[in-house]
C-alpha cells in the first residue's frame, strides 16, 4: 500500500479505509505562540459563535477592528446525506434530502423529486392538485425561512423585538405544515411522482387566514427597522457585493437580486408551472446589506399572493401519479394519528388480491427502478438556485445524487463583503448571505 501524504489509512475487508483529518490557515497566518506579532491578531470566530448562522467557523486576521483576511472553515455539521442516498431507494431519499436546509424542506425534496421525475419521463403526468400544492408549500416555506432571517439578523444587530416577533409569525406556517403533512420540519412530503397524502380541507381556512393577517405584521416590522437610524447604519453602504462580484463567486438569490440582477429560476427557467402564477420579481441596485432586507421583505408579498392564488386553484384530484409501477397502490390519505395511510386503506391493500399485495411489498422494500441516465434540475430556493444532479444506473437505487447548495456555494462571498470593513460589520454581512450549515455540510 502506498503511503498516503494527507491521511492515514487502514486495510479492511472492503478495501483501505483513509482517516483524513481536516487542516486550517492558523499556523501559517502566524506563530501560534504569538498571535498578536507585527501589530495584528489572528482569532477565531466560532465555530459555535452565536452570529454564524449554524456551525461555521471564520478564521479571521485583524488589525485593531479591520478585518484584512477571512477565511471561512465548514465541515462542522457534516452529515453524509449524498453518499447515504446510494444506499436508499429513490422514494427514501426525500426522508434525507429534507433535512439538508433544516429552514427549507420543502424547496430540498421538490428539487429531488423533479430530478427523478424527469429521469423517470413522467414529469408531464403529474397531478395538476399535487404541482399546485408544491407550488403553495414552497412559498409557505419561503416565507417561512425568510422570516427566519428578518428575526435571527434582527437580534444580531440589536433589533431583539425582531426575533420575538419573527418567530411568532413563523409559528402560524409550522401550524400549517404540520396539520398538511403531520410534521412541522423535515416532512418529506414531496415524493417522486406527487406527495405523500392529499391536503386536508382545514388547512385551505388556515392558509387564508394567514394570507389576510401577515400583511399587516410585515408593515409593522418596517415601521420598526427601516425607519431606525441604528438599523440604517448598520445595514446602508454595509457588506457590499455588486452583480460582478456576485456572478464570479456563483452567489444567486436575494443576494444576487439586490445587486440589481432579476434572476429567478422561477421566471427564467419556470417549474412546477410557475409561468402561470402573476408574481413580480424584486430588485434592487444598493447590493448591500440594507438592499438584501429589502428585496427579502418584498419576497414575501409576493410570496403571498402566489400562495393565494394557489389556494384559489385548488381543484380536486388525485395527488399521485397515475402509474402504479411508480405510485403505492393505494389512495393516499391522512390515518388517525395524522400521518401515514389510514387503516381503511391499508386494509383495502391487504384484501385486493396476493398480486397486489405482493406488488406493495416489493414496491416499498425495493423500490421502483428508473431508466438510467442523468440529469440536472434546479430551482429557486429562499437562499438561490438549488440544483440536483441525479445519476442513475438503471436500478432501485441512485448510483450518485448531488446538491449545488446554495448555502455553500454563497459562502465564498463572506470574504468578500468582509474584508478591509469593520468586525461589527461582517456580522451584519455575513447574516445578509443568509447561511444555513445543513444545506452547506450536506
Amino acid at each position: 500500500m502506498t503511503t498516503e501524504l494527507h491521511a492515514n489509512a487502514r486495510q479492511t475487508t472492503e478495501g483501505p479505509v483513509f482517516t483524513v483529518t481536516g487542516g486550517d490557515w492558523y499556523d501559517t497566518l502566524c506563530d501560534p505562540d504569538d498571535p498578536v506579532g507585527d501589530g495584528r491578531i489572528v482569532v477565531n470566530m466560532g465555530p459555535v459563535h452565536p452570529s454564524s448562522h449554524g456551525v461555521c467557523r471564520l478564521v479571521l486576521e485583524l488589525s485593531g477592528e479591520t478585518v484584512r483576511e477571512c477565511r471561512v472553515v465548514v465541515g462542522y455539521l457534516h452529515t453524509g446525506i449524498e453518499k447515504n442516498l446510494e444506499f436508499r431507494t429513490w422514494v427514501q431519499g426525500t426522508t434525507f434530502l429534507t433535512r439538508m436546509d433544516y429552514l427549507a424542506p420543502i424547496f430540498n425534496e421538490t428539487a429531488y423529486c423533479l430530478a427523478v421525475e424527469k429521469l423517470l419521463g413522467i414529469e408531464d403526468r403529474i397531478p395538476s392538485r399535487a404541482s399546485t400544492i408544491r407550488v403553495l408549500m414552497m412559498e409557505l416555506n419561503r416565507i417561512a425561512s425568510h422570516l427566519v432571517w428578518l428575526a435571527t439578523t434582527g437580534m444580531e444587530l440589536g433589533a431583539l423585538s425582531m426575533m420575538i416577533y419573527g418567530f411568532r409569525e413563523r409559528e402560524q406556517i409550522l401550524d400549517i405544515f404540520e396539520m398538511i403533512t403531520g410534521a412541522r420540519m423535515n416532512m418529506a412530503y414531496v415524493r417522486p411522482g406527487g406527495l405523500a397524502q392529499d391536503m386536508p380541507a382545514e388547512a385551505v381556512t388556515a392558509i387564508r387566514a394567514l394570507v389576510t393577517g401577515l400583511p399587516g405584521k410585515l408593515a409593522q416590522y418596517e415601521d420598526l427597522l427601516s425607519g431606525q437610524v441604528i438599523w440604517r447604519r448598520r445595514t446602508q453602504g454595509v457588506g457590499v457585493l455588486d452583480a460582478a462580484g456576485c456572478l464570479a463567486l456563483g452567489v444567486t438569490g436575494p443576494v444576487l437580486r439586490s445587486a440589481g440582477l432579476g434572476w429567478d429560476l422561477r421566471k427564467t427557467m419556470p417549474y412546477c408551472g410557475y409561468e402561470t402564477y402573476d408574481f413580480a420579481v424584486p430588485t434592487t441596485t444598493t447590493a448591500d446589506v440594507w438592499g438584501r432586507y429589502q428585496v427579502r421583505l418584498a419576497e414575501t408579498r409576493e410570496s403571498l399572493k402566489i400562495v393565494e392564488q394557489a389556494v384559489d386553484r385548488l381543484e380536486p384530484g388525485p395527488v399521485m401519479v397515475g402509474d402504479k409501477k411508480i405510485a403505492w397502490p393505494a389512495r393516499l390519505a391522512v390515518g388517525a394519528d395524522g400521518l401515514g395511510n389510514s387503516l381503511e386503506h391499508v386494509a383495502a391493500i391487504m384484501g385486493q388480491s396476493m398480486e397486489s399485495l405482493i406488488h406493495h411489498f416489493k414496491l416499498v422494500t425495493e423500490g421502483f427502478r428508473v431508466p438510467a441516465g442523468q440529469v440536472y434540475t434546479a430551482i429557486e430556493s429562499p437562499r438561490g438556485e438549488l440544483g440536483v444532479h441525479a445519476i442513475s444506473g438503471g436500478g432501485t437505487r441512485p448510483l450518485r445524487v448531488h446538491v449545488r447548495e446554495p448555502s455553500f456555494v454563497n459562502l465564498q462571498a463572506v470574504p468578500a463583503v468582509a474584508e478591509g470593513g469593520l468586525l461589527a460589520d461582517l456580522i451584519a454581512g455575513g447574516a445578509s448571505l443568509d447561511p444555513v450549515m445543513g444545506g452547506c455540510d450536506r
